[in-house]
């Protein structure tokens, strides 16, 4: 199921795409028809994304069957009812998950990434994951959003990735375990700039610019993901996806997730020693060769970001000035 969350008459809504990604089912509706048919309570999970995930298998089994009558009710032509369904193209996606309690990522996760840059791999790149954090609620922008140039921003880069989104709480978990916590999968991009500086300094040590390089991952909108999470039914395997990043058309970036230096499930273990993971919270597994840092070509207003990731699709995001 590729689950969604939509405005629609500026009411905020949790959904699912179905019908060749044309149609969008409103799953509270959806299993209010349910419920009068089984003469039970409607569920209370389907009012955001994070409640629904936080309901785990009950909640994502209930979404199967309101997507179900949803479907049967479309009939032979496929045409949206305007109750239970509605054309993509009437809605306004949002980011799937609008607010997660936590964003991380991983730097260096490619060992193409980390050599396009002049470094050569390091016994340490092999051993333990390098893992950051977004600011949640002024990262995260839908799709279609406009990723924003503030003044302070000299050299902003794209970096298409593969993100996790959590669906049970986990913590210690072992990588054998660790894809039954997953949900499911979405596009990110993990947007840096990479000459941040605020202010001058007299001299810039090592510590000084690593922090540079850290807050320039931090500015608002530098967290856009979507369109939609693709549950992980349909994905058995994280490792076998490609991604794909074009800016204005031009592709600039292209690898397969097979190549991540720690798969997806050693890096659920390795942070879920550290902290608890927990429903909605999203993982950006790292990017892949081809940012614009290594050719000194970056993103200016007027651009257009499109990440493309095999089975889930495509996230796109214009680029625009901010006054502050």
């Amino acid at each position: 199921m590729k689950l969604v969350t939509y405005t629609r008459h500026k009411e905020s809504f949790t959904g699912a795409v179905v019908a060749g990604d044309r149609i969008v089912v409103d799953l509270a509706a959806a299993d209010h028809a349910l419920a009068r048919k089984e003469k039970r309570k409607a569920h209370p999970f389907f009012t955001d994304m994070l409640a629904l995930l936080e309901a785990g298998p009950k909640g994502l089994a209930a979404t199967r069957k309101a997507v179900n009558l949803a479907v049967e009710r479309l009939g032979a032509q496929s045409k949206a009812d305007g109750r239970l369904s509605h054309p993509i193209s009437q809605v306004r996606l949002k980011a799937p998950v609008p607010c997660p309690r936590k964003v991380f990522c991983l730097a260096g996760n490619y060992q193409e990434h980390i050599e396009e840059g002049g470094k050569k791999m390091q016994a340490q790149d092999r051993e333990t994951p390098r893992v950051f954090m977004k600011p949640p609620s002024t990262t995260v922008i839908a799709p279609e959003e406009a990723i924003l140039i503030p003044p302070v921003a000299r050299a902003i880069d794209w970096e298409g990735e593969l993100a996790v989104v959590m669906g049970r709480r986990a913590k210690g978990v072992k990588a054998a375990d660790a894809l039954r916590h997953v949900a499911g999968y979405t596009v990110m991009n993990d947007v840096s700039e990479r000459k941040l500086l605020i202010k001058p300094r007299s001299e810039n040590r090592d510590r000084d610019l690593w922090f540079d390089w850290l807050n320039g991952k931090w500015l608002d909108t530098f967290g856009p993901h979507g369109p939609w999470i693709l549950t992980a039914d349909e994905i058995p395997d994280p490792q076998v996806l490609e991604i794909s990043t074009y800016v204005n058309g031009q592709r600039r970036q292209h690898n397969s997730t097979g190549q991540m230096l720690y798969p997806v499930a050693d890096i659920i273990e390795y942070i879920s020693a550290i902290i608890t993971l927990e429903p909605g919270d999203l993982i950006s597994t790292g990017t892949i060769a081809g940012v614009g840092a290594t050719t000194g070509e970056f993103l200016k207003a007027g651009d257009r970001v499109e990440i493309e990731i095999s089975r889930i699709g495509v996230l796109r995001n214009k680029v625009a000035a901010s006054r502050k």
